[in-house]
Order: structure tokens, then sequence, then C-alpha cells
């Protein structure tokens, strides 16, 4: 089966569904990529941010 990079929607959703969408391609928790990206955007003054959002623009919302 292939995997796909997109957006989750409804109770993995947070904000976008942007760091559920890298957690389920990632096989990943979630939360554990939510609290990486947190750290990373204040460590790198907001430079995560603007990814986050252009991400949030790109990738599909799951079906």
């Amino acid at each position: 089966m292939q995997r796909k990079l997109q957006r989750t929607i409804g109770k993995e959703a947070m904000i976008l569904g942007v760091c559920g969408g890298l957690g389920k391609y990632l096989e990943a928790d979630p939360t554990i990529i939510r609290i990486g990206a947190a750290l990373l955007t204040i460590f790198s003054m907001g430079g995560l941010l603007l990814a986050y959002f252009i991400m949030a623009i790109i990738m599909p919302k799951e079906a």
C-alpha cells in the first residue's frame, strides 16, 4: 500500500492537521511531531511557522 502525505481532519487535527498528517506518514505519534515543531519554531525564531502554513496550503486533506 502506498502512503500519501495528507493533512488529517477531525480529532487528530489540532490546528490545520499538518503535524497529524506527518505523524501518520512517518508512523510516529503526532504529539511528538507537534512538540518538536513547537520547539523548532521557538528556537528558529518563527522560521518553521512559515513552512507550516505553506504545507497547510499544499497538502491535501485526507478523504
